[in-house]
C-alpha cells in the first residue's frame, strides 16, 4: 500500500510560496507544488490567475465566516474537496466547463451523497 503514496515524485511534495495580494495587502502563502497544480486548474476553469482565485476564496470566506484562522489549510481543503468532488460526479472531470457555471446546490448534494456512502 504504502508504495502508492511513496513513489511520488518528490517535487510535489516540496513547498514553494506565492505572493498573492489580499485586499491590497502583499502577502506570502506557502503550499505543497501538488496543491498549486490543482489551484491552477481550478483557477483556469473559470479564467483566472491562481493569484485572482485565492483573493476571491478569500474574500467569500471572509463574507461567509467573518474571518480566516489558517488560509493556507483552507487553500488545501479546497483541492481535496475539488478532487473528491470530482470522483463523486458533482464538479465535472472536463475541465473546460466553468466551476462558476454549476449549481452549487447539486454539487454540495453530490458531496452529501458520497459523504453517506462513506460511513455505511
Amino acid at each position: 500500500m504504502c508504495q502508492v503514496f511513496i513513489s511520488a515524485d518528490p517535487v510535489l511534495y516540496q513547498s514553494r510560496a506565492r505572493s498573492v495580494r489580499l485586499h491590497g495587502v502583499a502577502t506570502s502563502i506557502k503550499l505543497e507544488n501538488l496543491f498549486w497544480q490543482v489551484l491552477e486548474e481550478i483557477a483556469r476553469r473559470d479564467g483566472m490567475s491562481v493569484p485572482q482565485l485565492c483573493a476571491k476564496l478569500h474574500d467569500e470566506l471572509i463574507e461567509e465566516c467573518g474571518s480566516v484562522d489558517n488560509f493556507a489549510s483552507f487553500l488545501r481543503v479546497c483541492c481535496g474537496r475539488y478532487l473528491a468532488l470530482q470522483l463523486s460526479g458533482g464538479i465535472p472531470q472536463d475541465v473546460s466547463i466553468p466551476i462558476s457555471s454549476l449549481n452549487a446546490g447539486q454539487v454540495l448534494a453530490a458531496e452529501g451523497r458520497a459523504s453517506v456512502h462513506e460511513l455505511h
